[in-house]
């Protein structure tokens, strides 16, 4: 019997700012001749016990990519001036990392100190500072600069730079590598993007971070042959994708990735908990904040890192849920998914000088809405609650401005932000009138750092002595996570020692400083070692998941602990269980696997994540335990909790189970059809097989319509190794040589350009019939809910630009393509021509083109291929758009929100 033909639509867009920028070939004068510039503290609206001062400005320091506070309070910052190859360089000497400097505590910087300049440095992404070493994130390396001497000053004959890890591939590049940060548990804590990487860690482990991405830089910058993996493992025996995180010893050993999976993480936060958060960004309004459930993947791309989230993309699936693959088993949940933008920096408020009302409150940048997001995380089953707030912002009062008022508030591009020592919280401004497209238009390349904290605020950096262990506790006290780690590095060396205060800070009201003591118990002798096996048993649920976190960490014996935990009346507690028993054999983790699936909701997807994360590697032997242990033997009687479990574990044990669920017709019709896709996402020729088999026998057209759409996509992806065409073929779902290829090519634009941004932006543009003329935008971007989902979103878009920024993106498509938005033209055999966005790179290849149109482009009809320099989105010229229609358009979309 024949299988239904399926047309196959996966679409997906991303966001990008298209800016221009004045041509470079060589090296600019520096300092540049035009005048800085910064937004004014009045432009910002925060909340009303609190208020914004300017603590430092350009020519102090310019175009700040991130910033590290050190424990006198001096601001470290890394400036990219010389920000992507292509708008030439600005500074032939390199890139800064410079240190500002509060001499007088008056609350703004009074000096500027150049630590270092040098070529090496190309707008390096990430800084952190602990003492006297300078970690600096620039790809291909993470690299430790000493101050031997303290005096702020890198000199090479007597301070020393090392290269702690190499092999991150993305120079020049947003997508690579981010800023080291530190957790309570004295470990160091990274990521980096989609770039991906191969790197050895100090223990002599590699890391294999699996990406088919190579664009946005040139190929130079990809120093790992990353492309060629196509799935293989690390040294520790998993599949990993990029983006990704490691946690590891400072000296660089037993580095763990801890996340991955992600497109491009701006940076992480490790609370006192030992919460993990981040922010990332989409291809296509899609921009998240998360709980990073340990191990998880957060599914840009498919586990092996092989495919986008395009090519998996379920009909009628919401593109945030498509996105991060929410629907599929191997994800994490994503939290708060808000759209298009451009996140940045993050950081989390604990303690310090802004009261007791903003203790344990997130913080994340984002550059593309002007504004720092905020958020106050609370436990929900196996995660964490992501209700948003504006923290920090110069777009609430927009309505009503001038347009030079508007323009002065959208250059406000948080990068980054930061709690200083003193209690307050300090936040890097990039200031730019566009924010993405891989430029930047501010000729001036101004920057600035602004402090949040209560009005009147006196700021005072505790000076410490290091070498007591009463300064040793004070450190540990202290608002900025980098201080804090020298203070638990110190107390651990203290040992026993240091147990009697240590143990006092137990007891404080706020739970992260009680949370701070307990990562130390296991190193203060046996004391702590008994303290905290009490502190497993505190009715606080959170002081009994630090615990088990503190013991999981210290390499103490934990099974013991384990089996008891598994039962805690806090799903919390439970999912961290079950995590730690990645760890261990099947025959030890079994009973106590069971114990945290036997409490499973059947709807908490981090609940079930968790479980399947703890079981890896030996998913098999643990479904079959749970199968016996939980009586689940007959497959018509298994409750929703345990299907959902075998949809995660995702073994080919399951397979004859899963068979009989699909045949059987007692079931309900959203069970079978939930067996035809548990059978879908297994690994194994035998699931191909088994849906294969089920389409002959069964006549449903429901059923047999599902399994047709599931045998199709995934023979695109993750079934491709299996060599299913001979079956598609003859089974009617899929034949390569009668498929019908339609080219589509995107015309060159015009060299002689008739439109120019300053007579356009002189213009008076009437919104009104800038709402239709914006229609013709459709052949790209969906509009109003009509049209292509092939080019960015627009929507809210032009509301985070400046006037000119706009003008750009819509004359000038080609001079800020976005991440995801590269085009491919394919030459065909038969002289035709198709110009796409390769959404997957198998046979056939998955090629979205113009009007939104999904076509499968077979290997066999290709001649040849080759990535585009030049946007697929057509200009403003192409669409025959006058000054005065672009002048409408502009005016339509900066009320858009």
């Amino acid at each position: 019997m024949k299988f239904p033909p399926l047309f196959l639509l996966i679409s997906g867009l991303g966001i990008s700012t298209a800016l221009s920028a004045p041509p470079k070939s060589s090296a600019m004068a520096w300092p540049p001749a035009v005048k800085t510039n910064h937004v004014g503290v009045d432009k910002f609206s925060t909340s009303l016990d609190l208020e914004v001062t300017l603590w430092a400005k350009s020519p102090k320091f310019y175009n700040p990519t991130n910033m590290s506070i050190d424990p006198q309070g001096r601001i470290w910052v890394t400036e990219g001036v010389n920000y992507r190859e292509k708008l030439g360089i600005r500074r032939n000497a390199g890139d800064r990392i410079m240190v500002l400097i509060d001499s007088n505590n008056d609350g703004t910087a009074d000096q500027s100190k150049v630590f270092l300049q040098d070529p090496y440095l190309e707008s390096p992404l990430g800084i952190a500072v602990f003492d006297n070493q300078i970690i600096i994130s620039q790809p291909p390396d993470i690299v430790i600069y000493t101050d031997v001497n303290r005096d702020l000053r890198f000199d090479p004959k007597v301070d020393k730079k090392e290269i702690l890890l190499t092999g991150f591939n993305g120079r020049q590049h947003d997508h690579s590598l981010h800023s080291i940060t530190s957790g309570p548990d004295g470990k160091w804590y990274f990521n980096s993007g989609n770039c991906g990487a191969i790197f050895t860690d100090n223990s002599g482990k590699t890391f294999r971070m699996n990406t088919n991405y190579r664009g946005g830089t040139s190929e130079k910058y990809f120093y790992t042959p990353t492309d060629k993996l196509k799935g293989a493992k690390s040294d520790d025996g998993y599949v990993w994708s990029s983006g990704f995180s490691v946690r590891m010893n400072p000296n660089g050993t037993d580095a763990e990735i801890i996340g991955h999976g992600y497109r491009n993480s701006y940076e992480q936060v490790v609370n006192s908990l030992g919460d993990m958060y981040q922010s990332d960004n989409d291809d296509y309004s899609s921009c998240r904040n998360s709980y990073v459930l340990e191990f998880g993947s957060a599914g840009y791309y498919s586990l092996n890192g092989q495919h986008k989230w395009q090519a998996d993309k379920r009909p009628g699936q919401a593109i945030p849920r498509a996105h991060w693959r929410q629907d599929d088993p191997g994800t994490f949940d994503a939290g708060d998914v808000y759209g298009s933008g451009g996140p940045t920096g993050v950081t989390f408020y604990e303690n310090g000088a802004l009261g007791e009302e903003w203790i344990g409150t997130y913080l994340s940048g984002e550059a593309s809405r002007n504004t720092v997001f905020g958020y106050k995380p609370k436990p929900q089953g196996a995660t964490y609650s992501m209700d948003r707030f504006n923290f920090l912002t110069t777009r609430s009062l927009s309505s009503g401005m001038s347009e030079k008022e508007r323009d002065e508030r959208v250059h406000f591009r948080p990068s980054d932000i930061s709690v200083g020592p003193d209690g307050a919280l300090y936040v890097a401004d990039w200031y730019d009138p566009g924010s993405g497209g891989h430029a930047t238009r501010d000729e001036s390349s101004s920057g600035a750092i602004y402090r949040i904290a209560p009005k009147n605020f006196h700021s005072i950096t505790p000076k410490l002595n290091l070498s007591t262990i009463s300064g040793q506790v004070e450190a540990l006290l202290s608002p900025n996570p980098n201080v804090r780690f020298l203070g638990v590095e110190a107390l651990k060396q203290k040992g026993a020692k240091a147990y009697s205060q240590v143990s006092k800070l137990l007891s404080h009201k706020n739970p992260y400083i009680a949370a701070r003591a307990i990562w130390l118990l296991p190193y203060l002798g046996h004391q702590g070692i008994g303290k905290l096996y009490q502190t497993l048993q505190a009715e606080n649920p959170v002081f009994r998941l630090v615990s088990y976190r503190s013991l999981r960490r210290s390499g103490a014996e934990l099974l013991p602990h384990a089996v008891k935990m598994a039962r805690d009346p806090s799903p919390g507690v439970r999912r961290d269980v079950a995590l730690s028993m990645r760890a261990f054999q099947a025959k030890q983790a079994n009973p106590i696997l069971k114990e945290v699936a036997q409490r499973y909701d059947g709807v908490d997807k981090n609940y079930v994540e968790s479980i399947g994360l703890g079981a890896a590697g030996k998913e098999a032997e643990v479904w079959k335990y749970l199968r016996g242990a939980l009586k689940r033997q007959n497959s018509s009687k298994w409750d929703t909790p345990f299907a959902r479990i075998t949809w995660r574990l995702g073994t080919k044990e399951a397979i004859p189970d899963l068979t009989e669920r699909v045949k059987n017709q007692n079931l309900a019709i959203e069970d079978r059809l939930f067996a035809v896709e548990s059978i879908a996402f297994i690994n194994h020729p035998l699931a191909p097989d088994a849906l294969f088999a089920l389409g002959k026998s069964l006549t449903e057209s429901r059923i047999k319509q599902a399994i047709t759409q599931w045998i199709l996509r995934r023979s695109l992806t993750s079934w491709s190794q299996y060599d299913l065409k001979n079956r598609l073929k003859s089974s009617g779902i899929y034949d390569p040589e009668s498929t019908q290829i339609i080219p589509i090519s995107t015309p060159k634009p015009s060299q002689k350009k008739k439109l120019k941004v300053e007579e356009i932006a002189k213009l008076q543009g009437d919104p009104t019939r800038g709402k239709t003329t914006i229609m013709r935008c459709t052949m790209c971007h969906e509009v109003n809910g009509l049209g292509a989902n092939y080019g960015p979103r627009l929507e809210g878009w032009a509301a985070k630009q400046s006037t000119s920024a706009i003008i750009h993106a819509i004359i000038n498509p080609s001079q800020g393509i976005a991440h995801g938005f590269q085009g491919t033209e394919y030459i065909l055999k038969d002289g035709g021509i198709i110009h796409g966005i390769t959404e997957s790179q198998g046979d056939p290849a998955i090629v979205l083109t113009q009007g939104g149109l999904t076509q499968m482009v077979p290997r066999s009809k290709v001649e040849s291929s080759k990535r585009m320099k030049r946007s697929l989105m057509l200009s403003a010229e192409q669409l025959a758009l006058s000054s005065q229609d672009v002048a409408d358009i502009v005016a339509y979309m900066k009320g858009w929100e």
